[in-house]
């Protein structure tokens, strides 16, 4: 599982949190992060977000970029026993 992080509610809720305060919809989102490079799509992401599916690595760095926001936020409220 090369360049795939475990995925816990926390990090579902932090995700539609940032997409949420930036306002954009999963579409837009992912169609930002193909500019930067990532190949992810809609339904892709949107597994990510129900935690159904982990996320890549370097779509989180394309998360990052997007959002302009430091990695903390990502993991806002995980704490290291989960």
């Amino acid at each position: 599982m090369k360049g795939l992080i475990l995925q816990n509610v926390s990090l579902q809720t932090n995700l539609r949190r940032l997409r949420a305060a930036a306002g954009l919809s999963q579409r837009e989102l992912t169609s930002k992060m193909n500019l930067l490079g990532s190949t992810i799509d809609r339904n892709t992401y949107t597994k990510i977000e129900l935690g159904t599916r982990n996320i890549k690595v370097t779509d989180l760095v394309a998360l990052q970029q997007v959002y302009n926001v430091d990695f903390a936020e990502f993991f806002k409220g995980i704490k290291p026993h989960e």
